[in-house]
């Protein structure tokens, strides 16, 4: 019996709509429903991981193994593989390299190798997307985002489509330069964005209605104080935000809180270590909210805290969409797995 799967690069993956953000943001949304409607595996993150602490991952790099099966319109299985080296912007690499793996549910066979790096930098600003959109105030303007990397445009880019309102963009990034560039190309983009890389990251967070954090930061450089009322602060990776953040919010929302805790690098999991947060204190998920079983922003002046950890989940969803749409338009290399 011969079997074949189906490859897909970078260009093909971009062929059948991976940059498409609206229709990202809707996948995205699909699997927090199904997450918490329990209509999804999700083993969690498996994590190769260089070094001896956490923090130098930070340095060395890791691999993340990412498994997992969704039901409803997706109905796939399959796994991400991520590969992070954080020194290769020296040699003029990516940081981050995925392979998204799909395989039918019933057989288990592979039908797809597809690249995923676009996948992960597109799930994580949708990710964000959907936390503004449920979190942060309707008529949010002004905007920091700390990281001018590859996460960068796409959490700006989803933040647009949640809140066309926002006129005014910070860009914070421990390499002048990289905001400096970030900022040239939201002014290209967004005409109508007054984009500002600035090192005055208190005064940046002192005029947000959104804070979004998306660096490898080992610690602390968002105070707790700097929150104006109804700020939405978002925890998109690493120990970005000091404990007063947490302690200064009306809700603690996240995407998947197991997983946070499992994952333990970011703000609010060291404080459940500690003993400084409960599992009682986390208000919702984003499914909860997308469901209707928890409110998400339900006054002006809410202070709102917000972690994502992230999970192989969404990235199988966006791929399984783009796989589909390859098969209908035959774009991809087939490859003979089995002969």
């Amino acid at each position: 019996m011969n079997v074949k799967t189906l490859f897909l690069n970078n260009k093909a993956m971009e062929e059948v709509g991976v940059l498409d953000m609206a229709s990202t943001i809707r996948d995205v949304e699909k699997v927090y429903r199904l997450f918490d409607s329990g209509d999804v595996i999700s083993p969690g993150k498996c994590v190769l991981r260089w070094g001896k602490t956490p923090e130098d991952e930070n340095v060395y790099g890791r691999i993340n193994a990412m498994p997992g099966f969704i039901a409803g319109e997706f109905d796939m299985a399959g796994i991400k593989w991520i590969g992070s080296g954080p020194m290769n912007y020296k040699k003029g690499l990516p940081r981050a390299s995925v392979t998204v793996i799909l395989n039918d549910p019933e057989t288990k066979l592979p039908v797809c190798f597809a690249d995923g790096t676009e996948v992960s930098t597109m799930r994580t600003g949708a990710s964000g997307g959907v936390a503004i959109k449920l979190l942060s105030r309707e008529d949010a303007s002004v905007m920091t985002i700390c990281g001018a990397g590859a996460q960068a445009p796409t959490q700006f880019e989803a933040a647009k489509i949640a809140r066309p309102g926002i006129k005014k963009l910070y860009i914070y990034d421990i390499r002048p330069e990289n905001a400096e560039r970030f900022a040239g190309k939201v002014r290209e983009k967004y005409p109508d964005v007054e984009a500002i890389a600035t090192g005055d990251i208190e005064s940046a967070a002192r005029d947000s209605d959104i804070i979004d954090c998306v660096t490898l930061a080992s610690e602390p450089f968002i105070k707790g104080e700097w929150l104006k009322k109804g700020s939405l602060v978002m925890n998109m990776a690493d120990y970005e935000v000091d404990r007063d953040c947490v302690r200064r919010a009306d809700k603690i929302v996240c995407d998947f809180w197991e997983s946070i805790k499992h994952r333990m690098i970011s703000t609010v999991a060291l404080m459940w270590r500690d003993g400084l947060v409960k599992d009682e204190d986390i208000h919702a998920e984003l499914g909860q909210i997308l469901n209707g079983k928890k409110s998400g922003r339900e006054n002006e002046n809410e202070i709102i805290y917000f972690n994502a950890v992230g999970a192989g989940i969404l990235d199988i969803a966006i791929t399984a969409r783009c796989y589909k749409k390859a098969i209908e338009k035959g774009i991809g290399t087939n490859l003979d797995f089995w002969e």
